[in-house]
């Protein structure tokens, strides 16, 4: 399986006192921050935070994706129905997996009483609200859509 990675995008801010950048003699002060707040579309108030990618992380996500992508791989590839389900399970397993790798919090959104986040976004909230925190992590990942479909 190849992965691709999309580069941070990082903002440089003003030109106050700094480093000095080593080109232009000018100082640059950056700042960064590591999450995003995506909107939710499908239910109103809600909102993601999503945390962008870095090496360590993509470190860790690598990791942590590599052998079940290989598993469901390999059973998708195969005949028998009980094969195409283990498949399948695996394949939902890495979206639980890609979830609760990259969605830091969820706000404006409660199941049963209780405020949500990402793990009670995944056990007991809505399939669609899962599945649009699954592509806004999948989107800061990166990941084109052949690599989509294989991880």
């Amino acid at each position: 399986m190849k992965f691709t990675w999309l580069l941070d995008r990082r903002k440089k801010l003003g030109s106050k006192s700094g480093e000095h950048n080593g080109r232009s003699g000018r100082t640059v002060e950056g700042e960064y921050t590591s999450e995003a707040v995506v909107e939710s579309h499908a239910i109103a108030g809600v909102q993601f935070r999503i945390a962008k990618m870095s090496f360590g992380r993509r470190v860790e996500l690598m990791r942590r994706v590599r052998e079940l992508a290989r598993r469901a791989e390999f059973l998708a590839a195969g005949d028998a129905t009980n094969q195409k389900m283990d498949a399948a399970l695996l394949e939902a397993e890495i979206e639980r997996l890609y979830v609760a790798w990259g969605v830091r919090a969820v706000s404006g959104l409660t199941v049963d009483g209780m405020p949500a986040g990402p793990e009670l976004l995944t056990e007991a909230g809505p399939e669609e609200l899962f599945r649009e925190a699954l592509a806004a992590v999948r989107k800061e990942t990166g990941l084109n859509e052949e690599e989509r479909k294989n991880s």
